[in-house]
């Protein structure tokens, strides 16, 4: 990508994360990193890519936000909606990507191609490129459906357990407007490359639309495998009052006993409670004391209907939906993504008759 290009492309991308307050400042760091890596490759496709990511990524955000925040909580105990994306986040969309990007990039240094302005992809090689676009429509497809399928009106039925209605904003729930909703994402990004990647002239416009079809499958694909995943391995939380599924902040996972302020200031002032009176009646029979001040407490509290404990050991307020606690949404999205990009490039490999070995050895 030609160096007058990429600098300015690459500052309105950090601008607009900036201002707008999308990304926090390390993951503004690791966007410009990424970035770089996408704008080394000669080819302008592929930071193209990451930019329709982000800014479809966010735009999809934004619509739903104010439906989310209110059919969701947050693991703080704020209203649900995703607020600034962390460089975990921003890694587990775009690494493999990145690291099939510089890959190519040294591939075509090694050929002495990189500095060609005629290199064109030719129609049965180079299948890291298979990859790349892959990983885009992938966590597009994904991201749209997570976004935007929370609009749907009917509530989620869980992927692996179809006759099962589950709370919006579950792992591995999944409606028909979300699948609408992942599909579109990856047919973007599938058009967007079929737009912008230099084919060699040997691809008709029969096999770029076979092409562009076969990236937009992959891309649905990759929501589907998120959903399963999701499902099995991540474990989905629930408020067992409201009913709603919470939040880990920054996709991290979501503690099953609640750790929320007011419960820990409640918690404190019991204690603080029970010292004082100790202490005001010396020495003696302070065992029974502390047990009468907080029997006492907690006689207030269950008559103001509170559900915390008054002893201080948190109440059971939360519960597994489904799933099992073993990767938290970050994990779950890289796994996702990097098992579509090694799919395809592997169903690229057995299309165009190349080795499979020709997937790791360049």
């Amino acid at each position: 990508m030609k160096l007058t290009i990429a600098v300015p492309a690459i500052s309105a991308l950090v601008y607009r994360a900036w201002s707008r307050k999308s990304l926090t400042p390390i993951g503004i760091v690791t966007a410009i990193l990424t970035a770089v890596a996408h704008a080394v490759h000669p080819w302008s496709v592929f930071f193209a890519l990451l930019a329709v990511f982000y800014l479809a990524g966010t735009a999809a955000t934004k619509v739903k936000h104010d439906i989310k925040a209110k059919l969701t909580q947050s693991a703080t105990g704020a209203t649900g909606g995703e607020g600034a994306r962390n460089h975990v986040q921003v890694l587990a969309n775009s690494l493999t990507a990145s690291i099939l990007i510089l890959l190519d990039t040294w591939k075509l240094a090694r050929e002495g191609s990189y500095s060609n302005e005629d290199s064109c992809w030719r129609r049965g090689s180079d299948v890291l490129v298979v990859g790349i676009v892959a990983n885009y429509a992938a966590v597009a497809a994904d991201t749209f459906s997570s976004e935007l399928g929370i609009l749907s009106k009917s509530k989620p039925r869980l992927i692996t357990a179809p006759w099962r209605v589950v709370p919006p904003g579950t792992n591995g729930g999944v409606t028909l407007v979300g699948l609408g909703a992942g599909l579109l994402g990856a047919s973007i990004i599938a058009l967007t490359s079929t737009l912008l990647i230099p084919f060699c002239k040997e691809w008709g416009l029969a096999d770029k639309g076979k092409y562009t079809l076969a990236m937009t499958l992959a891309g649905f694909s990759g929501t589907l495998l998120d959903s399963y995943l999701g499902a099995v391995l991540q474990a989905s939380v629930v408020d067992v009052h409201s009913g709603k599924v919470i939040e880990g902040d920054g996709g991290r996972k979501v503690l099953l006993h609640s750790s929320h302020p007011l419960h820990q200031d409640q918690t404190a002032k019991l204690r603080s409670e029970a010292s004082s009176y100790q202490e005001g009646t010396g020495a003696v029979a302070k065992t029974s004391a502390l047990e009468t001040s907080v029997t006492a407490a907690s006689i207030k509290q269950s008559a103001r209907g509170s559900k915390a404990s008054a002893a201080g050991i948190p109440h059971e307020s939360r519960k597994v939906e489904a799933g099992l606690d073993i990767l938290d949404n970050n994990a779950v999205n890289l796994l996702m993504a990097t098992s579509v990009s090694v799919g395809a490039m592997i169903a690229a490999c057995l299309l165009w008759g190349l080795p499979i070995s020709s997937v790791i050895l360049l």
